[in-house]
């Protein structure tokens, strides 16, 4: 999987939001403390407000909080916003593409792979990114990189 610069941000921004609860946090104070371009943030912010995944507010008391709890967003929920479909194959669900002779078997494959992305990133959310604790299956992945082949994890 290849995350994009803006997924990178925007995960970042939103973990500070998560952070700061319901009060405002202002794109400056994101972008300086994640180190992140602040015009490149405002963009990804404004994504991620038209997703409905942050709030924001204009004037001197404004800024931008998450929409809803952190721990009713995943990861999945900010890809998305930001890149769309977690695993697209030509820009096409794997249920949509096909393959002819010996590479037959691909798609099957890339059905996998999405499957496997999302049991990780739907399952981790913001509350987890923000407190440091990881999901116990995730934390193992982590110690553990061969332990995906654990039934309990998919």
């Amino acid at each position: 999987m290849r995350l994009s610069a803006r997924v990178d941000y925007a995960l970042r921004a939103a973990a500070e939001l998560a952070v700061a609860g319901s009060h405002p946090v202002t794109a400056v104070q994101l972008a300086e403390a994640q180190q992140i371009p602040p015009k490149f943030l405002e963009n990804i912010l404004g994504q991620l407000r038209r997703s409905g995944l942050v709030r924001s507010q204009r004037g001197p008391e404004g800024g931008y909080w998450l929409a809803r709890p952190a721990d009713q967003i995943s990861l999945a929920d900010i890809i998305r916003a930001i890149d769309g479909p977690l695993l697209g194959v030509r820009g096409e669900r794997p249920e949509h593409v096909g393959y002819q002779g010996p590479a037959r078997s691909l798609q099957e494959v890339w059905i996998a792979l999405r499957a496997s992305e999302r049991a990780i990133l739907e399952r981790v959310t913001l509350a987890h990114i923000a407190s440091g604790e990881l999901p116990e299956p995730v934390r193992k992945l982590t110690e553990d990189p061969a332990a995906w082949e654990s039934p309990s994890l998919i």
